[in-house]
């Protein structure tokens, strides 16, 4: 409720049920104050980049945006998979929401663990945006073929890039409904 519509500016006042205790809310509670609003949900998000430079923007841009959120970065695809199974050391890693992979990654390729992600019954439901230096028609369309939920080739203007990870996290967190398969 809000006081747009009132011609005094007043906030109304929160009147106590019937069956409330005589000195409802507690004392030294403001009566007029709204209800605490539920808990925000935190979106879980896995990025998988083994540039320390990028990982730390993402990072950055990622903590000023206006969706709660945790980043988990790991820099290689056999980390990636291991998060993503939850084998040590993430035993206790919570299942992603979205995932941004990079695809020239050491030890397993992007394009691999993309190809066991989407393969796995537990985890293809995740969505994957393909975040890459790449701009390689050939890579587009293997990550496409591989089921990526979206490519985006990372630019190398500063600027350019906090407003690309940005629009990822309004499109991919705001607007989007994502599955909440947590297990």
């Amino acid at each position: 409720m809000d006081n747009r519509g009132r011609s005094d500016g007043l906030q109304p006042q929160l009147r106590p049920p019937a069956s409330a205790p005589r000195d409802w809310p507690a004392p030294g509670v403001d009566r007029g104050a709204r209800p605490a609003a539920p808990t925000a949900y935190c979106a879980q998000i896995l990025l998988v980049e083994d540039n320390p430079g990028d990982a730390r923007l993402t990072r950055e841009v990622f903590s000023e945006g206006r969706i709660t959120n945790r980043l988990h970065v790991v820099s290689d695809g056999v980390e990636a998979v291991r998060f993503l199974r939850g084998e040590e050391p993430y035993g206790d890693a919570p299942r992603p929401d979205l995932i941004l992979l990079d695809l020239n990654l050491p030890r397993m390729d992007g394009r691999e663990v993309l190809g066991i992600l989407k393969a796995d019954p537990e985890l293809r439901t995740i969505p994957v945006v393909v975040l890459s230096t790449s701009a390689a028609d050939q890579d587009i369309d293997q990550s496409y073929h591989l089921h990526a939920n979206a490519f985006i080739t990372k630019p190398v203007d500063l600027d350019q890039f906090i407003a690309v990870v940005r629009s990822i996290e309004s499109f991919w967190l705001t607007v989007v409904r994502l599955p909440h398969e947590r297990g």
